[in-house]
């Protein structure tokens, strides 16, 4: 409309208003999935309340910032999987006469200190990601306080406010510590004078522009996250004003202005960095001294984390983790720890096969054994399609008489006979030959979405061609800056904001992960390649991070690995 008219008409003046008016009004109702409030009066008679969509839920109409200038008490309730997956782990250990107190934990185990190092830290809270296992290597972490640092540092806050570099250029000892101005040396020398946490900054302001505790409030909420860019501009310059006033130098000013912006994009408070540190150091150290009850809370909690639950056996494997394949004679319902090295594959691993079917399952194996396949169909009454995935998943290989999967397929497809006619059962046909591995590893993968055998790369890898590409782990031994090959199942691709269109990928093959950096351009050249193959080929040029434990592949060119079987691949983690 506005294109319509000439500048001068009157309507425009009116338009503009009301389009300022309405701008930042929210354009729908969103309802927090754990926020409470609470007052001292009955809510009804306080704030408007109306049904929300889930039955017998209620919401309030006022959003939580009106809320709280209100004084009603607002909490944030938020639900964590690596609790439930950490509380399950200690409960095995329980049950197997090794209790645990997390908050008696001694924090300077150096096992977990040396998996920090190396970043080896699939599973664990916070720490896992790729960008944090690039970080660890270079940060180092020799204290819990270390670990709080790396936990706020690798947030869009710090990363796009350029406060990581140079806190990891002062950790290293390539640059000095910089406190802006000397009076902010005791506020930011835990950080190497970078302002991390938003307490820093809320104590900076007190110091530098003497703000008082209501004036720190206001910047407090202004910084918070989706907060009014109006209000975050009206205190930004009360704070330049004030810190005028009180004779701060231009340089300071900026600097310091400059980091309470970025505090508007995600700026950790010190205290839920050292909750989040306390839960990524407990992760750890369960993983290092009770390993085989860590990836069983883990497997038993899925989906959450990173990885699929077949890198999470790919990696226990890597530990000494025995994994045993499902079954429904010896196995449980869920995963189960064996032995301090051993764990196996519950049947809710399998897909199709429903809760009640797998409690039938328990229920009459507790009877008796199961004295045949058939025995097991006549008892249990799975459906079509349990029997199929049962069969298939390698489920039914205990019973006595089945040989291996494709007899139990075979018999599991014949109708049961009724036992008034005694009908004649047809015998298995004795040249149908078992599965070959590959066979068997595209079964689990159909089935189950992961594998306890081998990973499919090693038996890519064992034509002689494919043996020349280099391995995961071969690229921590390279030197530096030479051409590689590298092949893989992309398990992980990432092309965060703060990135600059750069994208991130994750190759595994069967001895770990090869980190793999694409720029923008051969990016966008290979695109459709990188987003729809599950098996990828990249050359590129080795580079190496200045703790020199993460190598990264630089990639000038990527293609599809040729000779996969892409019904061997398992889910990846893309683009969140």
């Amino acid at each position: 409309m506005a294109s319509l008219l000439p500048p001068s008409h009157p309507r425009l003046a009116a338009l503009f208003k009301l389009y300022d008016g309405v701008l930042g009004m929210p354009r729908h109702l969103g309802q927090h999935s754990g926020g409470i409030i609470i007052c001292d009066n009955r809510l009804d008679a306080v704030v408007p309340i109306q049904p929300a969509a889930m039955p017998n839920r209620t919401i309030v109409q006022w959003d939580k910032n009106d809320c709280e200038e209100l004084g009603i008490v607002k909490i944030d309730l938020l639900g964590l999987g690596i609790l439930a997956a950490m509380q399950d782990s200690i409960a095995i250990c329980e049950s197997r006469g090794k209790p645990i107190e997390l908050e008696r934990i001694p924090l300077d185990d150096k096992g977990v200190y040396d998996l920090l190092h190396r970043a080896d830290t699939i599973g664990t809270f916070q720490v896992e990601s790729r960008a944090q296992m690039a970080t660890l290597p270079i940060l180092k972490p020799n204290t819990f306080y270390d670990i709080a640092i790396e936990v706020a540092i690798i947030r869009p806050g710090p990363i796009t406010g350029d406060l990581m570099h140079p806190y990891l250029n002062r950790r290293t000892g390539l640059e000095k510590p910089d406190y802006i101005h000397p009076d902010c040396e005791e506020i930011l020398s835990r950080t190497l004078g970078v302002p991390l946490f938003q307490e820093q900054m809320l104590r900076m302001a007190m110091k530098m522009a003497n703000f008082d505790s209501g004036e720190v409030d206001e910047l407090r909420r202004a910084i918070a996250f989706k907060r009014s860019h109006k209000k975050m501009e009206a205190v930004t310059e009360k704070l330049r004003q004030r810190m005028t006033a009180n004779r701060v130098d231009p340089v300071a000013q900026e600097k310091i202005i400059h980091a309470t912006g970025n505090f508007a994009l995600y700026g950790f408070p010190e205290s839920h960095a050292i909750s989040f540190a306390h839960l990524a150091y407990s992760s750890c150290w369960l993983k290092v001294n009770h390993p085989a009850e860590f990836y069983t809370g883990l497997i038993n909690n899925q989906p959450m984390g990173f990885y699929s639950v077949n890198t999470l056996l790919q990696d226990a494997m890597h530990r000494g983790i025995r994994v045993l394949p499902v079954c429904c004679v010896e196995g449980g319902g869920v995963t189960e720890v064996v032995d301090d090295r051993t764990i196996r594959l519950g049947l809710n691993r399998l897909k199709n096969v429903g809760k009640a079917t797998i409690a039938r399952i328990l229920r009459e194996r507790g009877v008796r054994e199961f004295d045949s396949l058939e025995d097991f169909l006549q008892r249990v009454k799975p459906g079509e399609k349990e029997r199929r995935a049962l069969a298939r998943g390698g489920a039914l290989n205990g019973l006595p008489k089945v040989l291996h999967r494709r007899q139990a397929m075979w018999q599991a497809e014949l109708p049961l006979h009724d036992d008034l006619f005694h009908a004649e059962v047809p015998e298995f046909p004795e040249m149908i030959p078992a599965m070959t591995l590959a066979e068997r590893l595209t079964s689990d993968y159909a089935v189950q979405g992961a594998s306890s055998g081998p990973h499919p790369m090693k038996l890519w890898r064992e034509s002689a061609a494919n043996r020349k590409l280099q391995r995961a782990k071969d690229l921590h031994v390279l030197p530096g800056g030479i051409p590689v090959v590298v092949g893989g199942m992309a398990i992980c691709r990432q092309r965060p904001g703060t990135a600059k269109g750069h994208c991130f990928i994750s190759l595994e093959d069967e001895t770990g992960i090869a980190n793999l950096f694409v720029p923008r351009e051969t990016f966008h050249r290979f695109r459709q390649i990188i987003v729809t193959e599950p098996f990828l080929l990249a050359t590129g040029r080795l580079q190496r991070s200045r703790g020199g434990d993460q190598p990264t592949v630089f990639v000038t060119d990527i293609s599809p690995l040729e000779g996969t079987d892409p019904s061997q691949a398992a889910t990846s983690h893309d683009f969140h």
